[in-house]
């Protein structure tokens, strides 16, 4: 498969994760539910998310990426119709709560495609590429469905997705695919304990609150638009977002980041020094600053996403596909607890505790990384 169809691929695989984000608050004034009520669209989607990963990454070994990413675009497909015509709230989170068993076998499959086909520094740039790809899906599936929800209604955009989802399933090339090899003979938990290494399950940490803090923030977006500034069109929320595509500039940058600091771990500390700094401007209640703490936020997010994920197929002793597994469930783990407990705070507290209890979940994220370099700087350098 050409790593160009991989990328269109994952564009129109992250239009289904994170097209209803923008359109919480529709979702909330159609349904007569509560904002925390209305960001658990996000969280039913994201709590498979967190567990299937590991099991797709195990299952994955022996069987061909390209197999289960066809099948996974062709379900997702599916699921986007059945959102559209979903008649209650409850309805709409049970097939979110499906989309989310079925999006982790495509991003486990595309990662590990990528884990299996390439090595070194092809696999750090072709990973960053990869994942400039999941920006460019973010944002314009945020924007997008804002954008549709305006001009036409918001069950349009997803009459789009599933057609697109369902083309490109079917023009993913059938090719062979052979396992790897000598490793084929460990049983699952032999493959599991490769992965409670020191250093790789502080990385695995640092990126769950890494995306702990991200999900909240764009979950809550639309509120805090609304509520402190007064912002209520779906199309200016979806605008806003446009912040979130910096984050695809600054991710591309990575590498060559890489090469003016000593190692990955150094640069994962002084970016996520940088997160931190951005979720403390965001407590501001001037536009300006806020929408240049956002694009500062949504940058330095993307550059820690672009290093960690190389990072560990570099320093796990397991198969590309279970080490990828346990990044992808770590990372929407984070986005589970990030898109739910959060709001509660907002909606009790207000913005500068809600960003507040994000600066402490980052810090953590920074301690993590800190500890992890001390541990296995003798290890793994660059």
């Amino acid at each position: 498969m050409r790593l160009p169809h991989l990328l269109l691929c994952s564009v129109f695989i992250f239009f289904v994760l994170y097209a209803p984000q923008p359109l919480l608050g529709l979702f909330a004034v159609e349904f007569g539910v509560a904002p925390a009520v209305a960001g658990s669209l996000m969280t039913a989607a994201m709590l498979p998310l967190a567990i299937a990963p590991l099991v797709y990454g195990l299952f994955l070994t022996k069987r061909n990426p390209l197999f289960i990413l066809r099948i996974a675009m062709l379900l997702l497909g599916g699921c986007c119709l059945l959102f559209v015509y979903a008649p209650t709230f409850e309805l709409l989170l049970l097939v979110r709560f499906l989309q989310g068993l079925i999006l982790p076998a495509a991003l486990t499959a595309m990662t590990s495609y990528i884990g299996m086909s390439f090595s070194a520094d092809t696999l750090q740039k072709n990973m960053t590429i990869y994942i400039g790809s999941t920006i460019v899906g973010g944002y314009f599936g945020r924007v997008l469905a804002a954008i549709f929800s305006d001009i036409w209604h918001w069950q349009s955009f997803y009459y789009f997705i599933a057609t697109m989802l369902i083309l490109l399933a079917w023009s993913i090339p059938h090719t062979r695919f052979k396992s790897n090899n000598v490793k084929s003979i460990l049983s699952p938990l032999d493959y599991i304990k490769q992965l409670r290494e020191g250093p790789l399950l502080k990385v695995y940490g640092a990126v769950f609150c890494m995306f702990f803090c991200f999900a909240a923030l764009l979950n809550y977006l639309p509120f805090i638009l609304q509520n402190t500034f007064l912002i209520t069109n779906t199309r200016d929320i979806g605008l806003v977002y446009s912040g979130y595509l910096i984050g695809a500039l600054a991710s591309i940058t990575t590498p060559w980041l890489l090469k003016k600091v000593p190692s990955a771990w150094h640069l994962l500390t002084a970016i996520f020094l940088f997160y931190s700094i951005s979720i403390v401007m965001l407590m501001s209640h001037q536009l300006i600053v806020f929408l240049a703490a956002f694009t500062l936020f949504c940058g330095s997010m993307f550059v820690i996403h672009s290093t960690a994920a190389p990072l560990v197929n570099k320093i796990s002793k397991a198969p590309p596909s279970v080490t990828n597994g346990g990044y992808v469930s770590f990372y929407y783990s984070g986005g589970a607890l990030g898109s739910l407990l959060p709001g509660v705070i907002y909606q009790h507290h207000g913005q500068t505790a809600f960003m507040a209890a994000l600066l402490a979940v980052c810090l953590c994220g920074l301690m993590l990384v800190i500890w992890a370099y001390l541990e296995g700087k003798n290890t793994t350098r660059g």
